[in-house]
């Protein structure tokens, strides 16, 4: 590539730019690609998926880990997969391991403190006992406020245990019940109001206003195309030919649905998933709601979602356990077998869960390469509740702006709200901090940023 471009002060475009129009006497706006002019001499300054959305999730399980069987014992893009990691072993390429963090928020509910505090980077709201709400709106809900402004959902919550609590919130009292059915799911998503490639659709007057400006700024392209390289303006065609294939495609739904090779209408699940002698059947409901999800955004019916595999505090019974799962973390001795069992047959879950977003082909790259999902849970070690050395996992760079395929551990119990502030940038949510009180973020953890 040669020498990035240094504008001159007069110049006065900047990875800020856009090219403006008017319509119907209103100025709109539409966003520059990334020219290399924005680039560092590495090409690493700035990426973007084109027309492709960037997505954010949360898929979390309950009763914490096992530090000494989850954490990687060596660093960097080499490191050796950890007992409890190895379900995930053809996904290494595409996950962060993040070790070592602290969540700061405090710890006066067990299981729920750790939820909360992850997830708002904000002290739970007590009210006596167990009684709490969470203060501040959890990071699903603040991505969703960008990423899901033009889709048919702005989130959706799905809970795989019969009974999911709400671990998304839009602010205190204020919670969004999980779906628990994946039949239930179906109806919501793929039942009326979706339009599957090649059903009659029903028009969308806005869809025509949305064609006109991008016409709008036609003038304003072509007087930026004249001061700009070579190389810039194969890029701004480039990008204008996506741009205008957005418009082909925003026309063609007024007349029939795009017809995307991983979007469909998917096969109607079961209406009911029964206990099977007292075991719930997390297997088959996980990897329904995960086939669901997946088709969900690959139509783009949604861009965020939260995942809750078992409840805080969850006593289900797993395959082969003796007892309930939450007992087990603290009544099992010594070095806990049965749990660490327990934990494989959970990363087995999100490895299946990630694999199939990885399995929706995008662009060059997949579904799961243009998200960012955050996979944690409620406590670092089940028996003691702790909430330092945490276990976070990042899946999908979020096209480029998150690095993966490495372990990182914190030197020092970094705060954990860093990793959220790092991911609401990644996909796109201008953010200058993360959190309140002892968990507030200002700065995010550098060492998964990509940029």
């Amino acid at each position: 590539m040669s020498a990035p471009y240094v504008p001159r002060k007069s110049d006065g475009v900047t990875r800020r730019s856009l090219l403006r129009g008017l319509l119907a006497g209103s100025a709109v706006t539409v966003g520059l690609p990334p020219l290399e002019r924005f680039f560092n001499g590495n090409g690493t300054a700035y990426a973007a998926c084109g027309t492709l959305p960037r997505r954010f999730g949360v898929w979390m399980w309950g009763n914490g880990g096992m530090p000494d069987r989850f954490n990687p014992v060596d660093q960097g893009p080499d490191y050796t997969l950890s007992p409890l990691l190895l379900p995930l072993a053809a996904l290494k390429a595409k996950i962060a391991v993040i070790t070592g963090m602290k969540v700061e928020t405090g710890n006066p509910i067990a299981h729920w403190s750790g939820v909360g505090g992850i997830l708002t980077g904000t002290p739970l709201i007590t009210r006596g006992g167990e009684e709490h709400t969470f203060a501040a709106p959890t990071i699903d809900q603040i991505a969703a406020r960008t990423l899901g402004r033009d889709t048919r959902f702005a989130s959706l919550e799905i809970g795989i245990e019969r009974g999911a609590q709400a671990i998304s919130y839009n602010g205190p009292d204020s919670p969004n019940a999980p779906e628990t059915r994946p039949a239930a799911l179906f109806d919501r998503v793929f039942g009326g109001g979706f339009v599957a490639p090649g059903e009659d659709p029903v028009a969308d007057p806005r869809l025509r206003l949305r064609r006109s400006v991008l016409d709008a700024v036609i003038d304003d392209t072509r007087r930026l195309n004249a001061r700009l390289g070579a190389a810039d303006r194969r890029r701004l065609d480039q990008h204008l030919s996506g741009v205008r294939a957005l418009e082909r495609r925003v026309a063609r739904l007024e007349e029939a649905p795009p017809v995307l090779a991983a979007c469909a209408r998917p096969g109607e699940p079961l209406i009911d998933y029964p206990d099977i002698e007292g075991r719930p059947q997390l297997t088959e409901v996980s990897e329904a709601m995960a086939d669901l999800l997946a088709l969900a955004m690959a139509c783009d019916q949604t861009r965020v979602f939260s995942h809750l595999l078992q409840n805080p505090v969850s006593n289900a019974l797993f395959p082969d356990a003796a007892i309930g799962h939450h007992r087990l973390t603290h009544d099992e001795p010594n070095d806990q077998p049965e749990v660490a069992k327990i934990m494989e047959k959970i990363m087995g879950h999100l490895a299946h869960f990630l694999g199939r977003l990885d399995a929706v082909d995008e662009g060059e790259g997949t579904l799961l390469d243009h998200c960012a999902v955050m996979c944690t849970t409620d406590v670092s070690f089940g028996r003691t509740h702790s909430l330092e050395d945490f276990p976070v996992m990042v899946a999908g760079g979020a096209c480029g702006r998150l690095k993966t395929g490495f372990h990182y551990r914190s030197p020092a119990l970094d705060n954990a709200s860093k990793i959220g502030l790092s991911l609401l940038r990644a996909v796109g949510v201008s953010a200058a901090s993360f959190g309140g009180g002892p968990g507030l973020a200002t700065d995010g953890l550098s060492a998964i940023e990509a940029q």
